[in-house]
């Protein structure tokens, strides 16, 4: 692309104000936007310069001013000078003189012409219509990827980067996304994007880095459809791998305190502080532990699925595994139960039907050592009954509390109260089982069992006392009758 091909863009309504047909042969690199004085060192050779001309003012020093511009663009090695006439109606004659004495061609672009849709031209016409090779990867244009990778060594938002990409590189609304299609940063209107159910990859989406270890890591921009997306994602490979590593120091602080938590010893008071503060948590903030796993996957897949899951809650947590191989999470006070429900689903559906995804979550309490580790062993033993969600501070019962007895325990104490039972009813067509459960939902009551039986009240004693002869147990007793409805709620018949 040479500077004369500007004024074939007849959309632009570009106008010449000084050139001669060889400066406007000159090859074009690229394009800025700059409205300083002295731009000299943010420029490169062969760029397009856009200027507004604010740095310009009628009332003094109109010729010098005019000068030391040009003379800055002639030092920096610039094809051309596009001099926009929106604020001051005009292109000021002394711009001319100096854009002539200095050799640096002048183009005006009228008010209603937007700086935005000559980047756009110009981005358009070195590199070609990204609608007719979507396919093709094309490395972004220096000096924007120089201006963008700038900001992001200086710690600047992502979200704003990716905005500046987006006026610079002429691209789409952008999103940087989780592998569950959480939004980690956005552009304009992708703040919206979101994929259905987060099972699958986002459509057109461009890994940041390599895959991830489990189905609930890595990052991911999107849409990858314009071929510069592909450079943008080169560029902001690192700012994913800054982030895989920071999450790693933070689990590393995660293990070490609930290595602590776990010695069993009184741990002092500044030590568990400082773990606490360690984790990036305050050390007087209320916490809540939260427990995780996932059947038959690697302990790794449920720390990255409790990370994801608390991201999207907005809560401060730390998140580590522990020495039984499941993931422990502490968020810094009470936890929103409801949307680790809500986001079950979406976790879940990255997984296969045999790895279920199990939650725990404990009650929230005052960082002490004897605390947190109460509230520790509460929030496993809710994971140890999850199913696959549970809250150690949901409603109190014996169905909720016998939820975290180990099958291998629930299955022997079912065997040795019901066994006789279960027994009786494989050789006969009488269901003694049946009539204790009927019985015990009556309350004990002979005619209401009956009943609901649809037999006699005889009938009904009668098998009462062949199950109390089976059991070795007395039903009109509270403590045989509690034996009982456990060995009922409990194991595998």
């Amino acid at each position: 692309m040479i500077v004369g091909d500007l004024l074939e863009l007849e959309d632009l309504r570009l106008g010449l104000a000084w050139g001669t047909p060889e400066l406007l042969g000159r090859q074009v690199t690229g394009v800025t936007s700059t409205d300083l004085q002295d731009p000299a060192r943010y420029l490169q050779p062969g760029e397009l310069v856009l200027s507004g001309l604010v740095w310009w003012q009628p009332a003094s020093g109109r010729e010098g001013a005019a000068l030391r511009f040009a003379n800055s663009l002639r030092s920096a090695g610039v094809a051309a000078l596009l001099a926009g006439e929106g604020t001051h109606g005009w292109v000021p004659p002394s711009l001319v003189d100096a854009c002539r004495t200095h050799g640096i061609p002048l183009l005006t672009v009228p008010s209603a012409t937007s700086f935005r849709a000559v980047t756009d031209r110009i981005y358009l016409r070195l590199w070609g219509d990204p609608g007719k090779d979507a396919g093709r990867a094309m490395a972004l244009p220096e000096l924007a990827r120089q201006e963008l990778a700038d900001l992001l060594d200086g710690g600047e938002p992502l979200a704003r980067v990716l905005a500046l990409a987006v006026v610079r590189l002429g691209l789409p609304d952008c999103a940087v996304l989780s592998a569950t299609g959480r939004v980690i940063a956005a552009s304009g209107s992708a703040g919206a994007a979101d994929p259905a159910d987060g099972s699958a990859p986002h459509p057109s989406a461009i890994a940041l880095g390599p895959a991830g270890g489990s189905p609930f890591d890595g990052w991911q921009l999107t849409p990858g459809t314009h071929p510069l997306m592909h450079g943008l994602a080169e560029l902001l490979a690192p700012v994913a791998a800054a982030a895989r590593s920071e999450i790693a120091a933070r689990r590393n602080a995660a293990a070490a305190l609930l290595d602590l938590l776990g010695t069993g010893g009184a741990a002092d008071r500044t030590d568990l502080a400082d773990a606490i503060g360690a984790c990036g948590l305050a050390p007087d903030q209320e916490l809540t532990p939260i427990a995780v796993r996932i059947d038959r996957a690697p302990a790794a897949w449920a720390l990255d699925a409790l990370t994801e899951a608390l991201h999207s809650t907005g809560a401060g947590f730390v998140a580590g595994p522990d020495s039984r191989g499941e993931a422990i999470a502490l968020v810094g006070g009470p936890v929103r139960t409801d949307l680790l429900r809500e986001l079950l689903p979406r976790l879940q559906a990255r997984l296969t039907s045999s790895q279920v995804l199990r939650i725990g979550v404990g009650p929230t309490v005052a960082p002490t050592a004897t605390e947190l580790r109460a509230a520790l062993v509460r929030a496993r033993y809710a994971l140890a009954g999850a199913d696959p969600f549970a809250d150690a501070d949901e409603p109190a019962t014996l169905a909720a509390l016998l939820r975290g007895v180990p099958v291998e325990v629930t299955d022997a104490y079912r065997q040795r109260v019901l066994g006789p039972l279960e027994e009786h009813d494989r050789e006969n067509s009488v269901s003694l089982l049946g009539t204790l459960t009927a019985f015990l939902d009556c309350d004990g009551s002979w005619a209401r069992t009956a009943k609901a039986l649809h037999v006699h009240v005889n009938t009904v004693h009668y098998r009462v006392r062949r199950i109390e002869e089976l059991i070795r147990r007395d039903l009109s007793r509270l403590p045989d009758q509690t034996d009982v409805r456990t060995a009922l709620q409990v194991g595998r018949p």
